[in-house]
């Protein structure tokens, strides 16, 4: 997951953050905390880093996130629904302006017709902006899959931050 290019993008965020006087958090389910993994490996970052959230299971997205069990059990882990309460829980709880959230289907295996393997689902909830959702389907092997997914959260974030 951690790739030059990822490293690239981790510090132009930052550097966005920063400027922006704005600080982010991430709820991560199938990337294992790979975003905020990135995020730390840029010097500085504990000035916009506020916190991340690996939340792999329904109960610790439950728990931790407040999503509602009903919207689990309609629509899945992997879903529109699911990953805005995660976004939507972040900033409920943490004092931050930006949050991300991810829910996928990495791989080898758990895809199905509707979702198949590579399957991701982002949301990026701005404080008093409302949130933004988007699914990707990526392709390659299980790093791949992961790899991709937080190269497109970082340049979700990079893209809702305003310019200073």
């Amino acid at each position: 997951m951690h790739n030059e290019m990822n490293m690239d993008l981790a510090r132009r965020t930052g550097l966005a953050l920063n400027a922006a006087g704005w600080t982010m958090a991430t709820a991560e389910s199938c990337t294992g905390g790979g975003i905020a993994a990135a995020v730390t490996d840029i010097a500085g970052s504990s000035g916009w880093l506020d916190s991340g959230f690996v939340t792999y299971s329904n109960e610790a997205k439950m728990r931790l996130l407040g999503v509602p069990e009903a919207v689990l059990a309609a629509h899945g882990a992997v879903s529109e629904p699911t990953v805005r309460a995660m976004a939507e829980g972040v900033l409920a709880r943490s004092p931050v302006d930006i949050a991300v959230a991810v829910s996928g289907i990495a791989g080898p295996d758990g895809g199905s017709t509707d979702k198949p393997v590579g399957t991701v689902w982002f949301a990026w909830a701005r404080r008093g902006q409302g949130t933004e959702v988007l699914r990707q389907v990526f392709s390659g092997d299980r790093a791949a899959v992961r790899a991709a997914t937080v190269t497109t959260a970082l340049e979700g974030i990079l893209t809702r931050v305003p310019v200073a």
